[in-house]
């Protein structure tokens, strides 16, 4: 049985199992029945980016989900956030978004978020998945008379860009700031600029030209050489770029040096703790944050919990125990105050807030600490091994963590079909590579699986 739902939801390439539109009238039609209750109010909200194929599944949804007897509200183009925000605003039964976030447009995938604007669990997820491979659509059909609505709504984006800005401290505003911001020509194209103007800053736009094939292409939070190239020809005092769906952050300082999430996060930790707003004095990583990033938040007094990879792990042991802060070396960065997910722009508000009230250069607020070498390599694989392969991959991990001094991660990406390796370190270690990844080839051969 394959897995339908990965690290951020479902995701593959368009047209393809289980991205195609008999697969996605599947998955609505039971999710739309599973979530219908007596005293409901039948209400989904449907965002998604600017892919190509965002229409196409708009429409199967949108099947799926009226033939179960729920209305829907089509949103357009809007962040992840924002769905998640507005799920809640409107009373929604469930949220819904149609976005494979930083992947290249042939790309898509399905987000859900349940009345409380947060990503739908895991026994959640295995409930879908068990019912999808064991019963068939028509089962979960209503009667005639109680099929589903749908209206297409334009008002709502605003309130999520009024929303965004009332973060943003009340009596402050941004002039004398002047802001490269990379739309990644996503969902957030339209907004990003219009946020960052109104609180007073002067905006250079770039990536705000979506053609439904452009999503990510040499631009946003994962490229960032357009980004730094204008800010240094612009002469702009900081660079903030997106990516597809506006849910995670990378910036450029003024000197043209990316800032990871890492970098951001301590800021923002440390920020609320010299506030005294930092609950528990804790804040919530993945594996994958630097231990540079530790260090810092230790001498500081600040512990630090990790867990495995997704704003969706890291949303769940924030809300668990009432953390204030956590968030993805990748960018994902959750404000437990503000936000259920991963949010983009309202990370960028609460940066830049802080940029302005200490009225310094970027580069000497956001080079927080020193980073511990890491060496990051992808592993493309020919297909997805059709076994659970985690426990194998921790098990070359624990045996060459032995022979180096520092951290190693091995793991299957939830996204791509993918084998990500992580060494950390303040030796040089790369004399180990071709024998950790010999060592994963070797395993995934035995599983008809090829390293391409």
């Amino acid at each position: 049985m394959h897995k339908l739902f990965g690290t951020d939801g479902i995701r593959g390439l368009s047209n393809e199992f289980p991205i195609d539109v008999e697969s996605i009238v599947k998955i609505s039609t039971i999710v739309g029945h599973l979530m219908k209750s007596k005293n409901s109010t039948k209400r989904v909200l449907i965002g998604k980016d600017t892919r190509l194929s965002s229409y196409m599944i708009e429409n199967a949804i949108s099947a799926g989900l009226l033939a179960a007897g729920m209305d829907v509200f089509l949103a357009g183009p809007i962040p992840t956030p924002g769905v998640s925000f507005l799920t809640r605003s409107m009373r929604c039964e469930f949220g819904i978004m149609i976005s494979a976030s930083h992947n290249a447009y042939p790309d898509n995938g399905i987000k859900f978020f349940d009345h409380k604007g947060e990503k739908f669990s895991n026994e959640m997820q295995k409930k879908i998945e068990k019912i999808f491979y064991e019963k068939k659509t028509s089962e979960f059909y209503c009667k005639p008379d109680e099929i589903g609505k749908a209206y297409r709504v334009h008002d709502v984006i605003g309130r999520y860009v009024e929303f965004v800005k009332k973060t943003f401290p009340q009596d402050e505003n941004l002039s004398g700031i002047k802001v490269v911001i990379d739309a990644a020509n996503g969902a957030a194209y339209k907004i990003a600029s219009e946020i960052l103007w109104e609180l007073g800053a002067e905006v250079v736009p770039i990536g705000i030209e979506p053609n439904g094939k452009n999503i990510n292409l040499q631009c946003g939070s994962t490229n960032l050489k357009l980004l730094q190239q204008t800010v240094i020809q612009t002469n702009s005092d900081i660079g903030i770029a997106l990516d597809g769906d506006a849910d995670r952050i990378a910036i450029v300082d003024d000197l043209g040096k990316i800032i990871d999430g890492d970098q951001i996060i301590a800021l923002l930790a440390k920020n609320l703790h010299d506030k005294k707003k930092l609950n528990k004095n804790t804040v919530v990583t993945t594996i994958m944050s630097n231990y540079g990033l530790e260090k810092y938040l230790k001498s500081l007094k600040i512990k630090i919990i990790r867990t495995d990879v997704g704003d969706k792990n890291v949303y769940e042991e924030i809300n668990k125990n009432d953390y204030s802060i956590g968030g993805e070396k990748s960018g994902h960065i959750i404000m437990k105050k503000y936000s259920t997910t991963g949010d983009g722009l309202m990370v960028a508000v609460q940066v830049l807030a802080i940029l302005k009230k200490l009225n310094t250069k970027s580069n000497e607020l956001l080079n927080i600490f020193k980073e511990i070498p890491q060496t990051n390599i992808n592993l493309k694989m020919s297909n997805k091994p059709k076994i659970e392969i985690s426990e194998k991959l921790d098990s070359i991990k624990r045996f060459y963590e032995k022979k180096i001094d520092g951290r190693i991660v091995i793991r299957q990406s939830g996204t791509e079909p993918m084998i990500r390796l992580m060494i950390e370190s303040e030796k040089d270690e790369s004399r180990i590579v071709p024998k950790i990844i010999e060592s994963i080839r070797k395993y995934l051969a035995k599983n008809d699986v090829k390293i391409v």
